[in-house]
C-alpha cells in the first residue's frame, strides 16, 4: 500500500493525468476531481498528504476551495496551479491559506520538488519536538508554542507560511538574507525565478506588521542584497 496519496484539482484531464504520471516517483496514490465541489468533498476527508488544486475550476474555483478548507480546519499542505501572472498575483495577495503555488507550464523536476517540499514540511509538523520557542526581539514577539505573532501588544493574524517567514526572520535579527536563502530555508528549494515569491510575502507580512508599510523599520531591504529583520531596534 503507498505511504502516500495526493489529490489532484483540476480540469483538465491530460494535464491531471499528467501530474499523477510525474507524481508516480514519489511511490504515492493519486485520486484526481475535475471540479471544485467533488474536489472539495475529497478534500475535506483529510486522508490526503498534499492537494494540487487548479485556480480555475467549474463550480467553485481554487480559491473557493482552499478558503473552504482552512475554514473547516483542514491543514493538509495546499499547491495552487495557476496558469496566469494576473491570477497569481490575485492568489498571492488573499489570505487564503494555500502553501505554495506553480504557474503553467511548469516542469516534471519542478513539480515533484514542490510537493517533496510540502511532505518534508508536513511530516516537520508531525513529528514530536520539545516545544518551540518564544522569540522576542523589539516591539515584535512571535510564539513558535501556539504560532502567534504580537507588535506592541497587538496580536497579528498570520498565513502559515507567513508566520513561518517572520519566525526565521526573528530567529536571526539583523542578519542579511538573499532571496534564494529564504526559498530554500522556509520553502525548501532554491530555483531561480522564484524570488517574487519571497517579495510577495514580505509584502504581506510588512502590510501586517509595519506601523507604515511603505517606510518599514521591521524587515528592511538590503538593496541588492535581500532582506534583514530589525524589530525596531534601529531608530
Amino acid at each position: 500500500m503507498p505511504d502516500k496519496r495526493f489529490l489532484i484539482i483540476e480540469d483538465e484531464p491530460d494535464l491531471a493525468n499528467l501530474v499523477a504520471l510525474h507524481l508516480h516517483e514519489l511511490s504515492g496514490e493519486c485520486v484526481i476531481c475535475h471540479d471544485g465541489e467533488s474536489g472539495l468533498r475529497e478534500a475535506l476527508s483529510g486522508k490526503y498528504q498534499v492537494v494540487l488544486l487548479d485556480l480555475r475550476l467549474p463550480g467553485k474555483d481554487g480559491l473557493d476551495v482552499c478558503r473552504e478548507l482552512r475554514a473547516q480546519g483542514v491543514q493538509t499542505p495546499v499547491l495552487m496551479l495557476t496558469s496566469r501572472a494576473t491570477e497569481l498575483d490575485r492568489v498571492l495577495g488573499l489570505e487564503l491559506g494555500a502553501d505554495d503555488y506553480l504557474t503553467k507550464p511548469f516542469s516534471n523536476l519542478e513539480l515533484v520538488a514542490r510537493v517533496k517540499a510540502l511532505l518534508r514540511r508536513a511530516q516537520m509538523g508531525q513529528t514530536p519536538v520539545a516545544p518551540k520557542e518564544l522569540l522576542q526581539v523589539g516591539d515584535v514577539q512571535v510564539n513558535g508554542r501556539d504560532r502567534t505573532v504580537a507588535v506592541c501588544g497587538r496580536a497579528i493574524e498570520c498565513t502559515a507560511k507567513e508566520f513561518d517567514l517572520l519566525q526565521h526572520f526573528a530567529r536571526f535579527p539583523g542578519k542579511v538574507f538573499r532571496r534564494m536563502d529564504l526559498l530554500q530555508d522556509v520553502w525548501g528549494y532554491g530555483h531561480e525565478g522564484y524570488e517574487h515569491t519571497v517579495n510577495s510575502h514580505i509584502n504581506r507580512l510588512r502590510a501586517k506588521i509595519e506601523p507604515d508599510p511603505a517606510s518599514p523599520k521591521y524587515i528592511l531591504t538590503v538593496w541588492g542584497v535581500g532582506y534583514k529583520f530589525d524589530a525596531g531596534i534601529e531608530a
